[in-house]
């Protein structure tokens, strides 16, 4: 694998963020954040919140996330240093501080493209619209931080740097606000909070989440993608950038659906056997996993209470 560093340091933090395996991807470092170059035309910015895609063409730049507020100036001069087009449009994966904070300061910081506004399009399912603009939301938005360009329909599909895009919205997962994203040209997917490669899936049942919704979602993501062929093509599988850490490809996202239902099944079977909640935590259904996916404090336990929530609600 090709990386580009600019100095030491920047090696070691790329290097244990991303663990990237890629051979057709190189990691930089821009201000405090970490580029990755997935595609010729396709960079991926980590550690401005969630993961934000970028995809660069004649047209401008789209963005698939835009990461949180604190980090807007730095995602803002780190795409300034990758390419002078503007930002055209930015697609909302889910409605997350994290994932949309900084809507409001990179939308006006690129090129209008609706009548009458002065900030680029910023395009999501209206699921994301309608969390983002209650009035009881925290944190609060202003109106201009909203999606401009809300769809309804399961699939809303547009073209940019004469490329699809295919937005699917996937009811009940993470939240009841997700969505993944399918860059057809780039063979590129971004998936928001749905999948992260350094934890658990975070599920939250009081908006909506799911874990069934969770693994409709991850079976999505499997059937968007191509799995490459070893030793025959090279880099021709399509490549997966998730809520958070590394750069992935299909069977990383196989083998993490595969962990999810496994949970699923085995949390389900001890609420047959009439386990309470802190009776399924104390036999550590999720061990086998938590070396890898349950390091920070809380997440293992949050997990297996969101399934058991989703499993016991009341239909």
């Amino acid at each position: 694998m090709k990386r580009m560093f600019t100095n030491g340091t920047a090696c070691r933090t790329v290097t244990a963020a991303l663990g990237l395996i890629l051979g057709g991807a190189f990691s930089s470092r821009a201000a405090d954040l970490d580029v990755v170059k997935v595609r010729p035309n396709f960079y991926m910015i980590a550690g401005a919140g969630g993961n934000i895609g970028v995809q660069i063409g004649s047209d401008g730049v789209v963005l698939a996330n835009s990461g949180s507020a604190a980090a807007a100036d730095d995602v803002l001069a780190t795409i300034k240093k990758i390419t002078d087009l503007p930002i055209r449009y930015i697609i909302n994966l889910g409605a997350d501080p994290d994932f949309v904070g900084g809507n409001l300061k990179l939308a006006r910081a690129g090129l209008p493209v609706l009548n009458g506004t002065n900030i680029a399009g910023i395009v999501a399912h209206d699921s994301v619209l309608t969390k983002m603009s209650a009035r009881n939301a925290n944190p609060s938005y202003p109106g201009d931080a909203w999606p401009n360009d809300a769809f309804l329909p399961k699939r809303h599909a547009f073209r940019m740097n004469d490329e699809g895009i295919e937005i699917w919205y996937q009811p009940a997962a993470h939240s009841g606000a997700d969505s993944v994203v399918l860059f057809r040209k780039s063979d590129v997917v971004v998936t928001g909070d749905i999948m992260d490669t350094t934890r658990f899936p975070v599920i939250d049942t009081a908006n909506g989440g799911s874990i069934q919704g969770e693994i409709d979602a991850l079976n999505k993501l499997i059937e968007l993608t191509i799995a490459p062929i070893p030793l025959i093509y090279k880099d021709v599988g399509t490549y997966v950038i998730p809520g958070h850490g590394r750069v992935s490809e299909q069977m990383e996202v196989v083998d993490y659906r595969d962990m999810v239902v496994q949970m699923r099944d085995g949390i389900a079977d001890l609420i047959k056997q009439g386990k309470t909640l802190d009776q399924i935590k104390a036999a550590h259904p999720c061990l086998a996993y938590e070396t890898r996916y349950g390091r920070e404090p809380g997440v293992t336990n949050s997990f297996i209470e969101s399934i058991y929530k989703s499993l016991t609600a009341k239909k």
